[in-house]
């Protein structure tokens, strides 16, 4: 069992450094690419209230891998709803309970105590947060490095890896998330429901740790596309996949 510093340590680093809450350092300039980007889109609370971040690259930039259209709603619609119903979750917590700030490390610490529409909501928008910063144009190929060799003996290989990943992506029953995470310094695969992910203090959570790669297996996810065949919307996202910015994600949490 983890410390409370350990996991509030673990906290503050993986929702800081995805959403864009510690600008002008090396670590997230390389995860999302451009300063400016990190200085005016940010997901955290914004005068209180929780805001979508723009993507770092066009609708269509992921194609043909994936399609605009997908995209486009995805982020403008189902990120979009999870933000405006955080907000209005949020409204209805009793402040002694929650406690401040409004941070993704505070309500998933808390996560148990508070309603059902604050853990969906929060998780959508940090979950969806991370999945876009994972992913690039003309991306791919395999990591290198630390990483690579963190891959290599946690999984025999990295073409283990993938096997492994694209398996617990593809045995996830419904809706819900794919993840590899540094869990007591460990590279670990792991699943999670709907909108759950390994930093939520949930005895449902049977793995938790530090995210350094998220696949949303969701249908709207890849539906338009891909319609049922969410083995074929894995295959593509290995084309998309942001080796830089889970490599700056795993240096950040080593």
């Amino acid at each position: 069992m983890e410390s409370n510093n350990s996991r509030r340590n673990f906290l503050k680093k993986s929702a800081a450094i995805a959403m864009g809450t510690i600008a002008a350092t090396s670590i997230v300039n390389n995860v999302f690419g451009a300063s400016e980007y990190i200085e005016k889109e940010k997901a955290t609370p914004d005068g209180g209230k929780f805001t979508l971040p723009m993507l770092p690259y066009n609708y269509d930039a992921l194609e043909p891998h994936i399609d605009k259209l997908t995209m486009e709603i995805h982020h403008s619609k189902h990120h979009q709803g999870y933000v405006t119903n955080l907000n209005k979750a949020l409204e209805t917590v009793d402040g002694n309970v929650l406690g401040s700030p409004q941070s993704f490390e505070n309500i998933f610490d808390k996560v148990a105590k508070l309603p059902t529409a604050v853990r969906n909501n929060a998780g959508g928008h940090y979950n969806h947060s991370l999945f876009w910063i994972l992913m690039k144009p003309n991306a791919g190929g395999q990591p290198k490095g630390k990483l690579a060799a963190a891959i290599n003996a946690s999984f025999g290989s990295f073409d283990g890896f993938k096997t492994q990943f694209t398996d617990a992506s593809m045995k996830r029953f419904g809706s819900g998330w794919s993840w590899l995470v540094v869990s007591k310094g460990k590279l670990v695969i792991t699943s999670t429901a709907n909108q759950d992910n390994p930093l939520m203090n949930l005895d449902s959570i049977e793995v938790k740790g530090t995210p350094i790669i998220a696949l949303d297996v969701w249908e709207h996810a890849y539906y338009l596309k891909n319609q049922n065949r969410r083995a074929e919307y894995i295959a593509s996202w290995w084309n998309v996949l942001n080796w830089d910015a889970v490599e700056s994600l795993f240096a950040a949490v080593k």
